[in-house]
């Protein structure tokens, strides 16, 4: 397997390696793929590696920063 690491990888592979990790980024047919591409720009920019783009969003999404405050469980509540 090839590295995708930045310094073993040209821009121009590192855009495809998002591209083909996303799927079809040209179709915009659900309306994600720009919010994704954005999110994977430092990536391709060179300068975030994506294992750091990820364990950011995962931090977000864990702690709970994305959505609304859940106090309890709704079906405790019936």
């Amino acid at each position: 397997m090839k590295s995708i690491l930045i310094a073993d990888t040209t821009r121009e592979e590192r855009e495809q390696t998002v591209a083909e990790s996303i799927g079809n980024i040209d179709g915009l047919c659900d309306g994600c793929s720009p919010g994704l591409i954005e999110m994977y720009q430092a990536y391709i920019d060179g300068r975030k590696e994506l294992r750091e783009i990820n364990m950011e969003f995962n931090a977000r999404y864990t702690r709970g920063a994305i959505g609304p405050d859940k106090n309890g469980c709704d079906y405790a509540n019936q």
